[in-house]
């Protein structure tokens, strides 16, 4: 399927990207505006002809019709026999969304509701502290968003538990007052080994402190039953449908933590930015379409050029935690080794998708990406305006840094440009060797999109534009992006090693490394 894209890999593969630049309208032609972002592709090796082909591609792999599926209620993941309708989470307008003939959308927006008036409560009350108890998707949204958006948190402080290592939550509850400290118990089945065992170390640190558990808890979960034999109230009680995976779920309850802390007015402002970017997916043409766009850059880069990661590169310390975030639903959507009918791919799927925040990480791994001998596809992320007026300096420098990291890996520096930097310093054959030590190969690609400023709504948009381009990236591979068995049988796993580990079950029958590493364990521990 990607045999044409590698054609055209092939014959650009050594072209100039920089003198694509000699057309002046470069630049504006391989941009595209939407929501007041900007998303700039041109120092790629896309041209007018690749870009056709990857439209084409598009096309021809039903992106238009399977979105329009997705967004109707139709059961795209087939795998599991579910709808797949984030989407609908962040639907305001309360416009008629089926499922199996019924409308969702009245529990939604009552659900949103019933979120609006408890974190209301909550954040006029006495309450100092909240502690979210999740992992995955329970996770990695809220947390990400919290963060993102701590210009606007003026509610309680939260607090984000999800390994279950007992390091995590030892540190966070030492943070806590136990006399003003609310619990998220963040779980759809509340059967998650991970955060119950947590949940139950934070009820017996409530009780430690001779603290009871009436109103301590709140459980997101749709085990109503589970939730009530912990003694949360039904009204504590928020529930999602199977139609709504894990790793999309902060427009929902998974956000409560985050509409705690900047109140239900912003949050629904970050479904605003969410439900913009909807509107832009479904009605803009492809050529016009920023998440189609994103995807098919990906796609070039993996399946035509052969590249294998992704940095996502955040220039925004209150993004930090967007590449691990982006790293989940990217990886374990479209981490997949078959087809929807099960076959195994004749290609390979999603790339491995890593990064961290600049100017951190240009002190850390950016030599790799300027000097090393794979090339890797950079994604920045910058806001024109920071938060903070009084330090705008700052904000001036650390765009600066972003925009020079793009020309730099566009530029290089060639060989003559190296010599004639350490000219005067060196000779011979000195010089030469500095020189060469001292030269950037240049040609690798990247983007930048770029927004006014990182506020609720514009968290929205980019949340949502990097869920729909996963969506279109799965479409063309041909895989369900919705489904994740790749994280059962690890799960499986750690349940019947658990007694191994105890020493209340005999390690016989495992394989030589793991009753080794068992039995050392058990030496060690006592």
């Amino acid at each position: 399927m990607f045999e044409e894209l590698k054609k055209l890999a092939g014959n650009v593969s050594n072209r100039s990207m920089l003198d694509l630049f000699e057309d002046p309208a470069r630049a504006a032609e391989f941009s595209l505006s939407a929501c007041d972002m900007l998303f700039d592709y041109s120092k790629t090796q896309l041209d007018d002809t690749i870009r056709a082909a990857l439209l084409k591609l598009a096309a021809d792999r039903g992106v238009e019709a399977r979105r329009d599926a997705m967004f109707s209620g139709a059961k795209i993941n087939e795998t599991e026999g579910r709808a797949v309708l984030h989407t609908a989470l962040r639907n305001l307008s309360g416009a008629v969304v089926t499922v199996d003939g019924q409308d969702v959308m009245p529990e939604v927006l009552d659900t949103l509701a019933r979120m609006e008036k408890l974190a209301a409560e909550l954040r006029a009350s006495d309450v100092t502290d909240v502690v979210n108890i999740g992992i995955g998707g329970s996770d990695l949204g809220p947390v990400m968003a919290y963060l993102a958006l701590a210009p606007y948190a003026d509610g309680p402080r939260c607090h984000f538990v999800s390994n279950v290592d007992g390091a995590d939550i030892h540190d966070k509850l030492a943070q806590c007052d136990p006399a003003k400290t609310v619990f998220i118990i963040a779980s759809k089945t509340f059967t998650t080994i991970e955060t119950m065992t947590n949940a139950r170390t934070a009820r017996d640190w409530l009780a430690a402190h001779e603290q009871g558990t009436e109103g301590r808890f709140i459980a997101l979960s749709s085990n109503l039953a589970g939730a009530a034999e912990w003694g949360i109230p039904a009204e504590r009680v928020f529930g999602f449908e199977d139609w709504v995976g894990g790793r999309y779920s902060v427009w929902g309850p998974i956000g409560l933590s985050v509409m705690i802390a900047i109140g239900p007015e912003d949050f629904r402002a970050f479904l605003e930015g969410g439900q913009e970017m909807d509107a832009h997916f479904r009605t803009a043409p492809l050529a016009q379409n920023m998440p189609v766009l994103l995807a098919l850059v990906g796609l070039w880069h993996n399946q035509g050029m052969g590249h294998a990661t992704r940095a996502v590169l955040p220039y925004d310390n209150r993004l930090s935690r967007l590449p691990a975030y982006l790293q989940q639903l990217e990886m374990e959507s479209n981490g997949k080794g078959v087809s929807m009918d099960g076959a195994d791919l004749p290609y390979h799927s999603g790339p491995v998708v890593w990064g961290e925040p600049g100017t951190n990480g240009q002190h850390a791994f950016y030599q790799l990406i300027h000097q090393g001998t794979r090339v890797i596809p950079c994604e920045f992320l910058v806001a024109a305006q920071g938060h903070e007026a009084d330090l705008a300096h700052h904000h001036q420098l650390l765009v600066a840094n972003c925009l020079a990291q793009s020309e730099a890996l566009l530029r290089g520096r060639s060989l003559d440009e190296a010599r004639a930097k350490v000219a005067g310093k060196f000779d011979g054959d000195e010089l030469e060797r500095q020189a060469r030590h001292r030269v950037f190969p240049g040609n690798r690609p990247s983007t930048t999109l770029i927004y006014p400023k990182l506020t609720p709504k514009m968290l929205g948009r980019i949340i949502a534009l990097y869920e729909h381009r996963v969506f279109v990236e799965g479409v063309i591979l041909g895989i369900n992006s919705y489904d994740q068995w790749g994280v059962e049988l690890g799960k499986e796993l750690a349940t019947a090693l658990g007694p191994l580990v105890t020493g209340e079950a005999s390690a016989d029958g495992k394989d030589g490394s793991t009753a080794q590493l068992v039995g050392y364990v058990r030496a060690i521990a006592g």
